[in-house]
């Protein structure tokens, strides 16, 4: 696991994209931002923790709505420049109560 952690490129800011996809279905849920920080607390407890770039802090998903994400498993693109958690959602994956974040149809 630390050669692969080893090989993620976190932006200058320390922060890498985060796709979340539902591990059932294969529906992409939501999109976030994680510091090797949160990954190790997203591996270590096996539930989702991303960065809030407007708080400026960590946050465990469903914390506060009780909408937790499960891992199931996490992986890395080929160039190691973002990564997919497939996770079992407990509820609404969006903040806005939709089942995801991508309801905006262009």
């Amino acid at each position: 696991m630390e050669e692969i952690i080893k090989k993620l490129k976190f932006d200058q800011s320390g922060l890498i994209p985060t796709i979340a996809q539902d591990a059932k279905t294969s529906e992409v849920l939501m999109m976030a931002w994680m510091t090797e920080e949160s990954l190790r607390l997203t591996i270590s407890s096996g539930y989702a923790t991303y960065f809030s770039r407007s708080r400026k802090s960590l946050w465990k998903k469903g914390d506060t709505s009780g909408h937790l994400q499960e891992v199931v498993s996490i992986n890395a693109d080929c160039d190691f420049d973002c990564i997919l958690l497939k996770v079992n959602q407990i509820g609404a994956a969006c903040h806005t109560g939709a089942k995801n974040c991508f309801f905006n149809k262009i």
